[in-house]
């Protein structure tokens, strides 16, 4: 079988030193020691537990990374687990592993627990590895933006982009768009620079979705829909951990939202949507109509804002489309 582990975002968020752990919490000593020879070669400072109580003991004496635990367990179970793990050591990055592959459990885990991955019993090694692998980039992330500057700031929303071909460029693009039409409406400097910084992070939640999903040719089915629909909520994790301000942790969370309350991750409407995240959401949107997607191709300058128009009141603010539409009539956004 062809090896799909793809390198994660450690390059330039540093790597997990040996002072930062990875928690493996499972009552079944024969997959602790699997897990063991599985991540032996990533050079981790993995740690075992066999109850959810050595676990917790574990949470609160260790700066742990990524905590990865069995569902069913004695005691509490695993999503519990987690869900105490989220609260006491908010940083730590939580996989969630299960024998029962169901779609509502891997969502009472993401919502309950913030779990960025759900992996199922019997688990491919390689898919395993990988979500441990972009767990350790996720930590990292989040520690390296608590103290990045612009330049570093971009380049984490490029490396992250580089797990989907089909997005090149797209996070720099989005803020060029946003930034013009807020300068149009005469935002204020600090707005205009946590606009930059949303935008280029807006996305940054995507290092929880497969690949094998990011870059799927076609339609997704729900299940595989309802994981992308996920990726605010971990990229706000991202944001909000690494005290980034409340209006980038707003566009991050917020641009998939739409004013009719059919957009997601939680169905806000109208005036309850962030104003900056009204902005990117068009931005982001133009960008997504011009390029070239797996499921489907880019359309012209004229058609996106044909379609956007037509959107005006449903999914996108009516002021926010009429500036913009006047913004960039002209074909010299790209």
């Amino acid at each position: 079988m062809k090896n799909n582990i793809t390198v994660p975002i450690v390059s330039i968020a540093g790597t997990v030193g040996m002072d930062h752990c990875i928690l493996i919490v499972d009552d079944d000593q024969n997959i602790l020691n699997a897990v063991r020879r599985l991540l032996l070669q990533d050079n981790l400072n993995l740690i075992t537990a066999s109850t959810v109580s050595d676990g917790m003991k574990i949470i609160k004496s260790k700066s742990v990374a990524v905590a990865v635990s069995d569902n069913k367990m004695q005691g509490l179970d695993g999503i519990d687990f987690l869900e105490w793990t989220k609260n006491v050591s908010p940083d730590t990055v939580r996989i969630l592993m299960t024998g029962h592959a169901e779609l509502r459990s891997a969502i009472e885990a993401i919502n309950r627990g913030g779990v960025f991955r759900f992996v199922a019993k019997p688990w491919r090694n390689e898919d395993f590895r990988q979500a441990v692998l972009d767990s350790v980039s996720k930590y990292m992330v989040t520690q390296t933006l608590r103290i990045a500057d612009d330049s570093r700031l971009l380049s984490l929303a490029q490396a992250i982009e580089l797990r989907d071909p089909y997005t090149g460029g797209h996070c720099k693009r989005v803020a060029f768009h946003a930034l013009s039409l807020a300068d149009a409406i005469g935002v204020s400097d600090e707005i205009k620079r946590n606009i930059k910084h949303g935008s280029w992070l807006h996305d940054c939640g995507k290092i929880g979705i497969p690949e094998s999903i990011l870059t799927y040719p076609g339609l997704l089915d729900d299940e595989q829909f309802a994981i992308v629909k996920n990726h605010p909520r971990w990229g706000a994790d991202v944001a909000r951990n690494a005290r980034l301000s409340q209006t980038v942790v707003n566009i991050v969370l917020c641009h998939h939202e739409r004013l009719n309350g059919k957009g997601y991750p939680e169905g806000l409407i109208g005036n309850d949507i962030p104003f900056e995240a009204r902005i990117v959401a068009i931005a982001d949107t133009y960008d997504v109509l011009t390029s070239d997607r797996p499921y489907g191709k880019r359309i012209s300058h004229e058609s996106a804002l044909d379609e956007i128009i037509g959107r005006k009141g449903e999914d996108f603010d009516p002021s926010l489309v009429d500036v913009f539409i006047r913004t960039f009539k002209k074909d010299t956004i790209r």
